[in-house]
């Protein structure tokens, strides 16, 4: 042909996401829900390589587990480091209604920690609920390979981008991990009826077979754009 008409593409958006939800139960009379902000834990023990970001910045220096303790971690969405853990201090609710807890749910984003990214670098992540080990999840790596899908554009795509969401659950029966069975521990074992608060900690074991640290994403940062979050499930 002696002409034509010139025609320049470009895509509208980077990635698209189809979610198929199944239906909610309404589970209000015998469910009650916790977030916890990722930067509100009441005691910590972290190694190098650690930090915190919010969505707008980091918090204080990198790779310095005495920030850690700075007031401007409250405002922390994504945390990691190598090896220790976090606690966090929930509201005992089911007290306050005086009934009996059937199961307890905790549930968050995370991954692998190692400086940069690496897909095949797994980490024995543990659970503890009341000092109660409750059981271990493998993370099989740490996550770069594209932009996590709340995580913000200052966020170098060198850094941990996202996670998987895992589901830690206690019950009369044991303990799972999204519906696996991990451990014998069951909701009885851990003594909710005895306390006023519900301590969960999260870390890494000092024999883990693979420590390979760990990165928690919060509001502002991952695929899930949500807080830790606690689940407690009624008689």
């Amino acid at each position: 042909a002696t002409k034509g008409n010139q025609k320049v593409c470009s895509a509208k958006y980077d990635e698209i996401i189809v979610r198929f939800d199944t239906a909610e139960k309404d589970t209000r009379n015998n469910q009650i829900e916790v977030a916890m902000p990722l930067g509100l834990y009441t005691s910590c023990e972290v190694s190098a390589p650690c930090g915190l970001c919010s969505p707008d910045g980091v918090i204080g220096l990198l790779d310095v587990p005495d920030f850690f303790l700075d007031p401007g971690r409250v405002q922390a969405g994504l945390i990691w480091f190598g090896r220790g853990n976090v606690e966090y201090k929930f509201p005992n609710n089911a007290k306050l209604v005086n009934s009996a807890v059937e199961a307890i749910e905790f549930s968050m984003e995370l991954s692998s920690e190692v400086p940069g990214t690496n897909l095949n670098w797994p980490s024995d992540i543990t659970l503890w609920i009341n000092e109660h080990r409750i059981g271990t999840w493998t993370s099989p790596g740490d996550y770069g390979d594209k932009r996590g899908v709340y995580t913000p554009q200052w966020w170098k795509l060198e850094g941990s981008q996202y996670g998987k969401l895992k589901t830690w659950r206690v019950t009369r029966q044991g303990s799972f991990i999204d519906g696996v069975s991990i451990s014998s521990v069951t909701i009885d074992d851990i003594g909710l009826a005895e306390h006023h608060s519900i301590r969960m900690k999260i870390g890494i074991e000092e024999n883990a077979p693979h420590p390979g640290g760990i990165n928690i994403f919060g509001r502002g940062f991952g695929n899930y754009d949500q807080d830790i979050i606690m689940r407690l499930y009624l008689a």
